[in-house]
């Protein structure tokens, strides 16, 4: 590496074109970023006494080791933002003299002669700087005083008008902002293609991933080691379709959660949102007889089902109906899941049948979970190794039957429990109430009714201050029954009448024209014919509707002998249930301070479950966060965390990482006092936070 201090109207003379890998981003500074390059330049021209103003590095590599051209091309690894929008600063000082019809120091030809092009060169030679994509075609435009096509770069165009605009508002001496553009100072950064790892040295310069998105990390390394040609090839035949898939990729949000969910699929771990960059990394390092070309296929490959998941633009209409209806319940921890299954549909593993019936039954497992209340953040994990529990030979059945297994926090609520709530609960205050709605409307319809042109209608009304009929037909607890079910499935409909309805007496609203009597929508059918509306008609209508939301979202039905054939055989070593009884050591004092470590934990949340072990006791979220271990003199506690991730400011910790010791984790504290209560209680709590923060 040769790195000199120099200046950057230097740097650019001379026969030489700076390349833009393929691989790298497109253009992105705001005109934010303009702003303050073009004040910094005003303040340096303005200033005698400045003698140089620094904008960074610029950092290039030879483009082959067997180039013949005449002119030097050089990879520019960073700096390529600097030196575009001086480039554009530089063309736009250039019109601005032409335009003046007066004379400076400096002419618009030998701004382009000497900046920005090499003059006696031909076709794509002629140009000092070639951007990636529409980025160069717009560049190049500007250069050659061309119309900009219609799809053009829109940084690249705006940025340019912004400094036309600026000289001219400005009213900047042009001799002047020459002179402060020529105060630039650089450093010159060249690589050594025997000696030096463009990779490596890129990473370090973008350390702190501030400007860099994950998406623009990967893309670097997969096709920076590769020779041009071969990164050209592969850019245009996989990184480019994908990058139109994610729509240029304007949110890198997007790519990163596509790349967690492809590595969860790949590696059965999900990786840490920020992490993704790193976590792929390895895993490429760890395909060591697969080829970078066949890995980006594959997550071209992945990336298509992603969108089609996303995007809803699978080809058929029924799936992609199917698959607005799980993204209105948010729930895209499912995708490592689905992007499996979406992969065994596309190569026919299972019919189309079989698939929209897998995705329905995601939609009703985590709809009814959402009805009953059950947390979720366990989701995450449960799709994630969903997949492994599967027997791809019985596909659609092993997905029920697995499902319809799951118990405690990642239970599927079966119809008992799914009823019991949705009669009960706030449906008003729901966040999905519009779509129950929607779908309890629409069920077997097939002239579908859009009810985001309706309006919600509680039948009984809001308003504290019922009126007498209201009163007379609630009965005398008239406040309770209001209290009880105003917001529950059973009191609401759909109108478009809302103001009209208002707050009438239930035969006014019944039979006023646009009327629940005169209603087209099946939510309202049966209102009709009531002479009265009161809790137990509520009590009814909630009933009924619950009753088909169970044709809705429907529970796996199967065989007690299918369920046999998924169910694991018990071994006599888990039938056996032990007790706090079967630890000898818990006596006297020990027996005490167990007793109050116990309650300690068992408050930290409600999900916290308590569960006897034949050699230990452990507590559990999502999984097991500290096992207890009864000694004579102590209790001996591990924590499922790795060493490294404690925060142990009394140092009382003990690193176990691959030492054998009954319970889970790496970190091992021992409690033999009741004062060491709450410093042990500060490491448990991070131990808990993390397995139920993971999930999140």
């Amino acid at each position: 590496m040769k790195a000199s201090e120099t200046n950057f109207l230097k740097f650019l003379q001379g026969t030489k074109q700076f390349i833009i890998p393929i691989y790298q981003r497109k253009y992105s500074w705001t005109i934010e970023q303009c702003k303050q390059l073009w004040n910094d330049i005003v303040r340096a021209s303005n200033d005698e006494n400045n003698k140089g103003h620094f904008v960074g590095s610029i950092v290039y590599i030879e483009k082959s080791l067997y180039q013949i051209s005449a002119v030097p091309q050089l990879l520019v690894i960073d700096g390529q933002q600097r030196m575009t929008t001086l480039t554009l600063l530089l063309l736009a000082l250039g019109k601005a003299i032409n335009d003046s019809g007066q004379t400076f120091d400096i002419t618009r030809r030998k701004i382009m002669n000497y900046y920005l092009v090499n003059n006696d060169e031909e076709d794509e030679l002629y140009y000092k700087l070639l951007l990636t994509q529409v980025d160069k075609e717009t560049l190049i435009d500007l250069i050659n005083e061309k119309e900009v096509p219609e799809e053009y770069s829109q940084r690249v165009y705006e940025n340019y008008q912004f400094f036309l605009d600026s000289i001219k508002k400005s009213g900047i001496d042009l001799n002047l902002l020459y002179r402060g553009i020529s105060k630039l100072i650089v450093v010159d950064i060249s690589l050594d293609r025997d000696h030096d790892n463009p990779q490596l040295i890129f990473e370090s310069l973008n350390s702190t991933g501030l400007d860099l998105s994950q998406a623009d990390l990967i893309r670097n390394f997969v096709l920076m080691k590769l020779e041009p040609k071969e990164q050209e090839i592969l850019y245009k035949n996989y990184w480019y379709p994908m990058e139109k898939g994610f729509g240029h990729i304007n949110d890198p949000s997007l790519f990163d959660k596509f790349m967690r969910d492809y590595l969860t699929v790949k590696t059965g771990r999900i990786p840490n949102i920020r992490n993704v960059y790193s976590d792929f990394k390895e895993y490429v390092l760890q395909q060591k007889e697969v080829s970078i070309e066949e890995i980006l296929k594959d997550i071209y490959k992945y990336s298509k089902y992603f969108v089609n998941l996303m995007f809803q633009t699978d080809k058929d209409k029924e799936i992609n109906q199917i698959l607005e209806d799980v993204n209105t319940l948010k729930v895209d921890v499912s995708y490592p899941f689905l992007l499996e299954v979406y992969d065994d549909y596309s190569n026919q593993k299972i019919t189309k049948n079989e698939f929209t019936a897998i995705l329905k039954l995601v939609e009703s497992y985590v709809f009814r979970r959402a009805i009953c209340g059950v947390p979720t953040n366990s989701l995450n994990k449960t799709f994630a190794t969903l997949s492994k529990e599967v027997n791809k030979e019985n596909y659609l059945e092993s997905v029920q039957v697995v499902l319809s297994l799951k118990d405690s926090y990642k239970r599927f609520p079966n119809n008992e429990e799914f009823v019991r709530e949705l009669t009960v609960k706030d449906v008003y205050n729901f966040r999905n109430r519009n779509y129950l709605l929607r779908k309890l409307e629409n069920y077997n319809r097939k002239e579908i009714v859009d009810i985001e042109s309706y309006t919600i209608e509680h039948i009984m009304p809001q308003n504290k201050n019922l009126s007498t009929e209201w009163r007379k037909d609630l009965g005398e607890n008239w406040e309770e029954v209001q209290r009880i079910h105003i917001h529950t499935l059973g009191n609401l409909t759909l109108t478009r009448y809302n103001s009209e309805l208002s707050d009438k007496p239930f035969k006014a609203k019944r039979d006023m024209d646009g009327g629940f009597a005169d209603s087209p929508l099946r939510l309202n059918k049966g209102l009709g014919q009531l002479e009265v509306w009161n809790e137990q008609e509520i009590i009814n209508r909630g009933k009924r509707l619950a009753e088909q939301a169970i044709l809705v979202w429907s529970y796996p039905e199967l065989s007690e002998d299918v369920v046999a054939k998924y169910k694991k055989r018990p071994n006599e070593s888990e039938n056996v249930i032990y007790t706090i009884n079967d630890f000898p050591d818990l006596t006297g004092n020990m027996l005490e301070l167990f007793e109050e470590l116990r309650k300690r934990i068992c408050n930290l949340d409600s999900s916290v479950r308590e569960e006897f072990k034949k050699l230990y006791i452990a507590y559990k979220t999502t999984t097991n966060f500290v096992d207890v271990v009864p000694q004579k003199s102590r209790l001996r506690l591990s924590l499922n965390m790795a060493f490294n991730e404690i925060h142990d400011p009394k140092g009382i910790c003990k690193d176990v990482t691959n030492l054998g010791r009954w319970g889970n984790g790496d970190v091992e504290i021992c409690i033999s006092t009741f004062k060491e209560i709450d410093d042990v209680m500060y490491l448990i709590k991070q131990s808990f936070n993390k397995h139920r923060g993971e999930d999140q």
